[in-house]
């Protein structure tokens, strides 16, 4: 009892409701030393875990330079400063986890292509 009442207290109410297959902007604060700074992180929410109290979490995926990258984060951190919503996307599952080889087997068939363009010789008319 004691414990859901200190857990209501740190709750946060400003937060939008955020949903796999939403495309995010989350903006935290980080302190480096003395100075506090925002940080900006775009991506596609892959999971959303643990319910909607104190533990809840949601991950978030973006890829930079072909590899991606996977944050996971508290939903009611007082580190965040802000949540964006840019796009909503209808998914018809709960945990989007599959994007994850998705985006990988199209860079493994880039890589192929380029392998492939850069193996094939060109034979060359030689002056006779």
């Amino acid at each position: 009892m004691v414990v859901t009442a200190i857990e209501k207290s740190h709750l946060r109410s400003d937060l939008p409701d955020i949903k796999p297959g939403d495309t995010v902007r989350v903006i935290q604060k980080v302190k480096e030393g003395d100075k506090n700074r925002l940080v900006k992180f775009e991506g596609l929410i892959l999971a959303r875990k643990h319910g909607h109290g104190i533990s809840g979490t949601f991950t978030v995926r973006k890829v930079v330079d072909g590899i991606g990258v996977e944050r996971i984060y508290p939903i009611h951190s007082p580190t965040i400063e802000k949540i964006e919503i840019l796009r909503r996307s209808k998914v018809r599952r709960a945990k989007l986890y599959y994007i994850r080889d998705k985006a990988a087997r199209e860079v493994r068939r880039k890589m192929k292509s380029l392998r492939f363009e850069t193996s094939v010789a060109v034979p060359t008319e030689t002056a006779s």
